[in-house]
């Protein structure tokens, strides 16, 4: 069996040659050649045609359940090779053999719909706003009203961990307090994903004192910290992670280099994610549809009896934006608004009503500014961001 590896390759070598010098540096071979690099290690070209690469590395190369060395290999030496002008990976088809060192998902999204009592409708969500700066106090007063006004998840900032002006856990008491409070009132239930992103000397311990302290979800930044720190937190903690894509531009801004975004989602699905920021088809991040198409397949489809994954829309979302991002991923989808809901002209709670009225618009087939003459908020919305 074969670990299959895809890629897109521009140089000025003949493709078959830069086929074979991909598969010598990323496995048995060096530039020069070296007693003994011809062996049944060594990986070999599956396809070399126009600008696209396969390459197939036998699995004994791979340890199994070593993330970072499967990337060592995959995605290794071969973006430094001069011959190469760019190289992007694109995709990775894992044997079996891997696929089974690897549990996926604690919890998947029927597990927290289960958790929420929410079905036949896609999650609405918010990042608190300010993104930095607020105290723990602040903190939950932003959460509470988010969810007041009906989401279902309320998020920290990627920047935002455990700063002196908002520690980590008496900001995670706060809101949890807070939400309680406003699930007594209202009967609505909402998580909230505290980041718990810091060394992996530490992660663990961070993550499973914030668990003690109430936590019913935790996030993390899983490109800064690493995808073997979020299956870690997935086998030992009884609460779902949320995941960050923070940092991905690097990789996978630039179409004909880097790193696709499906490999990401691979990867976090493998490793334990509930739900993945995996872009937008209408915002401030939207990227080609082809891409977001490609990760929600990966993380939602079957695959090894793995659960599946929420996939994310975010980014520059407001209720506009809402039914664009919807047609895209379905029922199954988190619609996550930071300014989207916190710049409401009426604030945050008009602006959390405001998306989950565009959300019930698009479910029910209503066009917007039809919904919007007997939903106020959304009207507003509507008015003061734009159709």
């Amino acid at each position: 069996m074969e670990l299959i590896a895809k890629y897109h390759v521009e140089t000025d070598l003949p493709i078959q040659k830069a086929a074979e010098a991909i598969a010598a540096e990323q496995s048995t071979g060096t530039w020069t050649a070296v007693r003994g690099a011809d062996n049944p290690l060594a990986a070999r070209v599956i396809l070399a045609e126009g600008d696209n690469v396969e390459i197939g590395f036998p699995e004994e190369l791979f340890e199994p359940g070593n993330i970072p060395q499967y990337l060592s290999v995959v995605a290794g030496n071969l973006f430094g090779l001069g011959e190469l002008k760019k190289v992007r990976l694109l995709d990775i088809i894992f044997p079996e053999s891997l696929l089974r060192a690897h549990r996926g998902p604690s919890f998947g999204i029927e597990d927290a719909r289960k958790i929420l009592g929410v079905y036949g409708r896609p999650l609405v969500g918010t990042i608190v706003k300010p993104k930095v700066g607020l105290d723990p106090a602040g903190t939950a007063r932003v959460a509470a009203a988010a969810v007041r006004g009906g989401l279902d998840l309320v998020k920290d900032d990627e920047t935002l961990t455990d700063q002196s002006f908002c520690p980590l856990i008496p900001r995670l008491e706060a809101v949890m307090s807070a939400l309680d409070r406003v699930e007594t009132e209202t009967g609505k239930k909402a998580f909230y994903a505290v980041n718990v992103t810091v060394g992996a000397d530490k992660i663990l311990e961070r993550a499973e004192a914030a668990v003690d302290h109430g936590a019913n979800m935790v996030m993390i930044d899983v490109l800064t910290v690493g995808f073997s720190a979020l299956e870690e937190l997935s086998r030992h903690l009884k609460v779902p992670v949320h995941v960050h894509r923070t940092m991905h531009g690097a990789f996978t801004r630039d179409k004909g280099h880097g790193i696709a975004m499906l490999v990401i989602s691979k990867l976090v699905r493998m490793t334990g994610g509930t739900n993945l920021h995996t872009g937008s088809y209408m915002g401030k991040m939207a990227r080609e549809t082809l891409e977001n198409d490609l990760s929600r397949d990966a993380l939602r489809e079957d695959w090894h009896g793995y659960k599946r994954v929420f996939p994310v829309a975010s980014g520059g979302v407001y209720p506009a934006k809402v039914h664009g991002n919807l047609d895209g991923y379905g029922i199954d989808c988190i619609i996550q608004a930071g300014g989207g809901v916190h710049g409401h002209p009426d604030g945050t709670t008009a602006g959390a009503r405001a998306m989950v009225q565009a959300a019930d618009a698009w479910r029910m087939q209503i066009p917007l500014k039809e919904y919007a003459k007997d939903h106020k908020e959304l009207e507003t919305a509507l008015k003061f961001w734009g159709y």
